[in-house]
């Protein structure tokens, strides 16, 4: 009796611990689907910022030097393309919105990595990060993985790693080569800067000529150059390549200085007589006055130096593209003075500008804060760019006021040399309201920078101890 009394109330917990259970699964089973997939979703954020993600799509593909249009991004489908030699590579880390056609270009090799991160940090903090425009990495060699890996995760839109091709970072077959390397030499014994270098010649070159010819720069309109080891000092909330179209800019500075005269001894003369056999080249409104003193014209006045520092450009791929430049670059590069001398791509791009362009359409971004080793521009107004906290950098540095700078010399071209109190280069602000697509300041970084100046003296004297700095010897 008392048997049968035990197991009946045992037959009753089993059947009513089961009930409970059952009970139980079915209110806590959603939760624990839910907590899973959100671990799964975690799992996917933290494997797609460490590069890990299986849904990221990266595409090697062969290089046909300009010839076919920017190949089509794929969506992480089995490519039948080769993998094993990149001569251009691009990631895709997100849905890009609708912008200007234009991308960010940086032409750096695999040990300039950190340096590359750093100026990449500055343009996505300053700018890019409320706008995500694409990337474009260029090298003469292969891009390592690690190149790729720690340099895709700092960008905010797509990034693609392109390779310039042979004939484009190599002596044409004009060029005497034992006669250029012994130029070489003797610049070199002179102490002047980067005399020696040919791979500084084979990057001047492919900047003032072939750069805009790259086949993954075909579906741009505008570029913004971008050097590894910059820095940018002010938040910028509106769309730089809007103004430029907007306002129908062709060429965008922010830092203009001399350049070396011993590198560019017969660049003027050459350009003389280029503008005799074309002067339907010469714009009638050009900026001549920039680079010519005294009111001559081109075939009279003799080159004063002045040119835009090209390591910060924003530029139309449209000039350079145009049958004017493209006659302009060829007739400098038959002479073989990019490798005989040492012209440089920014006297090169300067000149071009500044007598086939309407002076209105060189347009200086004077509210950008940037710093290139040795030179920095601050802007300088203490409301409007410092109170306000959109700046960091000392206005006491700003190389603009620099007898070295060729200030004086462009705004006498614009006609303001003597406006007192006159900001040059700011938009206008409905401009800027009519074109700000920024999401507001967002949080500030305090960053600390280096605030060392240098003082450059103006010709070749300097270059000896511009030369120490660049190779790490200077302050």
């Amino acid at each position: 009796m008392l048997r049968s009394l035990i197991l009946r109330r045992i037959s009753r917990w089993i059947a009513f611990s089961t009930v409970i259970f059952s009970l139980v699964c079915v209110v806590a089973m959603p939760q624990l689907i839910s907590r899973t997939q959100l671990l799964n979703n975690l799992n996917k954020s933290v494997s797609s910022k460490l590069g890990f993600d299986s849904a990221l799509s990266t595409t090697t593909v062969p290089v046909k030097p300009w010839a076919s249009p920017v190949p089509v991004m794929h969506d992480g489908h089995d490519s039948d393309e080769p993998t094993d030699d990149n001569d251009f590579t691009t990631t895709t880390t997100s849905q890009q919105p609708q912008l200007e056609r234009a991308t960010f270009v940086m032409l750096v090799r695999n040990s300039e990595l950190h340096d590359a991160r750093s100026s990449i940090r500055y343009v996505e903090d300053r700018f890019n990060k409320n706008f995500h425009y694409p990337w474009l990495f260029l090298n003469d060699k292969p891009f390592s993985p690690e190149f790729i890996h720690m340099t895709r995760s700092l960008v905010s839109g797509n990034a693609t790693y392109g390779r310039i091709p042979k004939d484009a970072w190599s002596m044409p077959d004009w060029v005497d080569r034992q006669k250029a390397r012994e130029c070489m030499r003797a610049m070199a014994t002179k102490n002047i800067l980067y005399g020696g270098s040919e791979s500084y010649r084979h990057m001047c070159r492919f900047f003032s000529g072939f750069l805009w010819r790259h086949e993954l720069l075909v579906d741009y309109d505008y570029y913004w150059r971008v050097e590894p080891n910059t820095q940018l000092y002010c938040d910028l909330t509106y769309d730089p390549f809007t103004f430029m179209r907007e306002n129908n800019k062709t060429y965008g500075f922010v830092i203009n200085l001399l350049e070396f005269p011993s590198t560019i001894e017969s660049l003027w003369p050459t350009v003389q007589n280029f503008s005799r056999e074309h002067p339907e080249y010469i714009h009638p409104n050009n900026a001549l006055d920039f680079i010519v003193d005294d009111n001559k014209n081109i075939t009279e006045g003799g080159y004063n130096n002045c040119h835009f520092w090209s390591n910060f450009e924003i530029a139309s791929l449209k000039f350079w593209r145009s049958q004017a430049y493209r006659d302009f670059f060829d007739f400098l590069d038959r002479t073989g003075n990019f490798y005989y001398e040492r012209w440089g791509d920014a006297p090169v791009h300067s000149i071009a500008a500044s007598i086939m362009l309407d002076k209105e359409e060189i347009h200086w971004f004077y509210d950008i804060g940037y710093r290139h080793h040795p030179f920095t521009h601050c802007p300088e107004p203490k409301q409007a760019f410092h109170d306000s906290g959109r700046c960091y950098c000392n206005p006491t540095q700003n190389f603009d006021r620099d007898p070295y700078a060729c200030t004086k010399q462009y705004r006498r071209m614009r006609g303001d040399l003597d406006v007192p109190g006159r900001v040059p280069g700011i938009p206008e602000q409905p401009v800027l309201n009519r074109i700000d697509r920024g999401k507001g300041n967002g949080l500030r970084t305090k960053l600390k920078m280096s605030t060392d100046g240098l003082e450059l003296m103006p010709g070749d004297e300097g270059a000896a101890q511009l030369q120490k700095i660049e190779d790490g010897e200077g302050k």
